[in-house]
Formats: C-alpha cells, structure tokens, sequence
C-alpha cells in the first residue's frame, strides 16, 4: 500500500479512537502531523493573537513543532501514533 493511501486509512482510524485514549496533548499531536502531512510547512499561516483563541494557539503551535518534518515523515509518524494509540485502546478493553 502506498504511503498516501495507508496515511488517509489512518486518518479514518484516528476518528475511531475511543476519547479517553486521545489526551488533549494526543489530540494537538495528531492535528499538528495532520497538518504537516496535508499542507507542509505553517509558514504561510499567520500566528493567532496571543488572547483570541487559546484553542486555535495551540493548534497553531502544534503544528509548529513540527514544522520541519517533510510530508512523508509527518505522515509516517501520524500512522505510527494511531497505531500505539489503537493498541493501548485494544490492550484496556482487553482487560
């Protein structure tokens, strides 16, 4: 399967996560690959006023952390990270 195709299954699976899997700090992780993977670089994206979306900020800045991972790697680290999400999913229900 090539990369692309996997990246968007994944994205699918992301959705299914149950919720007290994805901490807030999983959720800005995700969103910040995502982003990476999808658009490339946050250069082009102007920063959000420091006090008039404190949710949009940190998206922002999560994008930001990764801002110098190329799309193939942000996508790869996106499918990793649902992965270990969904097998601690499955590793709780299990018990």
């Amino acid at each position: 399967m090539a990369l692309k195709e996997e990246f968007e299954e994944h994205v699918d699976k992301a959705k299914t996560l149950p919720e007290s899997k994805l901490t807030d700090d999983n959720k800005l992780k995700l969103y910040g690959l995502y982003k990476q993977a999808t658009g490339g670089s946050i250069s082009d994206t102007t920063v959000p006023a420091m006090f008039d979306n404190l949710k949009e900020k940190a998206k922002w800045n999560a994008w930001k952390a990764v801002e110098w991972k190329s799309q193939e790697e942000a996508r790869k680290d996106y499918i990793t990270m649902v992965k270990q999400l969904l097998a601690a999913a499955a590793a709780s229900s299990s018990r």
